[in-house]
């Protein structure tokens, strides 16, 4: 029993330096990499390639050597056909355009929106009247200006005269939905969440703590309403009306641009901060179809070129290191939890 003893009290010993040798590793990494960040680049794949590699694995996969070879004889003699008919086929080709697809994932602050402008911008560049642009969006919504700024910047395509589908597997509510309203149609899974056309702001109040430890709190403005509501100062009720006034406002406004992109909608039943799942959404007229992204891309994969386009930072070695060092700090803390839970309950 000593032995156990001890031997779990080294374990214990030795687990609590390695997770303080981690947290100063990945500090140190950490303010390094803030110091040297990594260069953007531009990625754009061909879709229509990795599905045609998938399909040729599955049948090598799944048909026997005689069909496999009645396969390639049958596809030998298409190609051929092609072949002859190739400026006829290339003039098909340029009338069935591409489909450029674009994936968004958005946070709070909406801060992917500075990749999602560089790939609109990219795609612009090249992008003809008969091309379309897919955007597989997924996000909970965020800040007003980030959401507004992403959505105008869908709009841009808009704009230019080109197709825009937005399909949703997930979610797009408040901010989300905001950026899903802009486009030609919207495509969404039966149990994605849309919707939550509305507007929250909250926030902690400190000052009955401060004035039960006696610490004072001075705020100076200048301006009646510079602030109405604070988290250290005492806030009165002119303060609190004021800003529940100001959220009205984002809110009318947030209503006025739905209502604009999608002018059937009854708003008024809509933008009441529900959300709901695709089908009764469709019901709602809030999306346009009930799909996928992939059966979407599959179906455009028979007739269009698909191409994935993609702006990323090149991450630095020190970012990729204190990458490394947050997930095994995170792993390490995950495992430390999941055994204190197995043994309180």
């Amino acid at each position: 029993m000593e032995f156990l003893y001890e031997y779990g009290l080294f374990i214990a010993k030795a687990v609590t330096i390695v997770v303080a040798i981690l947290l100063a590793l990945g500090g140190i990494i950490g303010l390094v990499s803030k110091q040297k960040q990594g260069k953007g680049h531009l990625e754009i794949n061909s879709l229509s390639d990795k599905l045609e590699s998938i399909t040729e694995f599955a049948r090598s996969e799944l048909l026997n050597k005689d069909e496999l070879k009645q396969f390639h004889k049958e596809q030998k003699k298409a190609q051929k056909s092609k072949k002859k008919q190739r400026k006829n086929q290339d003039t098909v080709d340029a009338e069935q355009g591409r489909l450029f697809v674009v994936d968004f994932s958005g946070s709070m602050d909406a801060h992917e929106v500075d990749y999602l402008r560089e790939e609109i911008t990219a795609i612009l560049c090249v992008a003809k009247p008969e091309d379309e642009v897919l955007v597989r969006l997924e996000s909970g919504g965020g800040v007003v200006h980030g959401y507004g700024l992403a959505a105008s910047q869908l709009q841009r395509i808009k704009d230019k005269k080109i197709k825009l589908t937005i399909s949703v597997d997930k979610v797009a509510a408040s901010g989300g939905y905001m950026m899903a309203c802009v486009a030609d149609q919207v495509l969404a899974a039966k149990f994605a969440i849309i919707g939550s056309i509305g507007v929250i702001a909250q926030l902690p109040n400190f000052n009955k703590l401060l004035k039960k430890s006696n610490i004072d709190f001075e705020q100076h403005t200048a301006g009646e309403f510079k602030r109405t509501l604070t988290m250290f100062g005492e806030n009165n009720d002119q303060g609190r009306e004021k800003f529940k006034a100001e959220l009205e406002d984002v809110h009318h406004m947030f209503k006025d641009f739905v209502q604009s992109q999608r002018p059937e909608l009854e708003i008024g039943k809509v933008a009441t901060g529900e959300y709901w799942y695709g089908i009764k959404a469709k019901e709602l007229g809030l999306v346009d179809k009930i799909q996928t992204s992939d059966d979407y891309v599959l179906s455009a994969n028979e007739n269009k070129k698909i191409f994935t386009v993609k702006y990323s930072m090149k991450k630095s070695l020190p970012e990729r290191l204190g990458l490394a060092a947050s997930l095994s700090i995170e792993s390490l803390l995950m495992k430390l939890w999941n055994k204190s839970e197995t043994n309180f309950r």
